[in-house]
């Protein structure tokens, strides 16, 4: 998938964004800083899924499935007309987005409605979660995962969207999604969350 193209010497720039590098489980993260077209742009209205709605939907289940779509919004592609206003400059010249990088206002709207509009079916009938670049499906029966994972794989194949092997999980009784820990008989926060917020650094200023 590419991601980002290099601007020719002979192409004109009309707007570029300096290069952040950010770091997660010990992997770079190359991200645009999109601070300043984000204040220009104007705020997408699509509905995000509330989380406690999507969990309601998961109390029940005795089955359930994850599967994360790899590198989300990148998945996303960018008009033509939009990706001038995408561009990065940084110590090896200067490139343009040709994906949906992460960072842009408009992008987990922008991708929640691709994939709404994808899985539509399966939401309607009732066994399958979507949020943002997670897919998650749900049943009562072990019968059922294994036709509801084919289903949602023929859907992705035909429009090349990716799944990630490695961030995902299958048929499991107790699993992590949207931030917690889901079965059919309980739900809890996920630890790692909590972690994270109780070793933050105390704010040292009212900003």
């Amino acid at each position: 998938m590419d991601v980002i193209r290099n601007i020719g010497h002979n192409e004109i720039v009309e707007i570029t964004t300096p290069v952040l590098i950010t770091w997660h489980d010990g992997k770079s993260r190359l991200c645009g800083y999109f601070r300043a077209l984000n204040n220009y742009t104007k705020a997408d209205r699509y509905p995000i899924p509330r989380i406690t709605n999507a969990l309601d939907k998961l109390a029940k289940a005795k089955y359930i499935t994850k599967m994360d779509c790899m590198r989300g919004f990148h998945q996303n592609g960018v008009r033509p007309n939009s990706m001038k206003l995408l561009s990065l400059r940084c110590h090896m010249g200067i490139y343009e987005y040709t994906r949906m990088p992460f960072g842009i206002k408009k992008a987990p709207a922008s991708f929640q409605s691709m994939m709404d509009t994808i899985f539509q079916e399966e939401i309607l009938e009732g066994w399958t979660v979507v949020y943002i670049d997670d897919i998650i499906i749900y049943s009562e029966t072990w019968e059922d995962p294994a036709q509801y994972i084919d289903r949602v794989l023929s859907k992705c194949t035909p429009i090349n969207l990716k799944i990630s092997i490695k961030k995902s999980n299958f048929g499991q009784q107790e699993l992590l999604a949207l931030g917690h820990k889901v079965s059919g008989l309980s739900l809890a926060i996920d630890q790692n969350k909590v972690t994270a917020v109780l070793q933050k650094p105390l704010p040292r200023n009212i900003k």
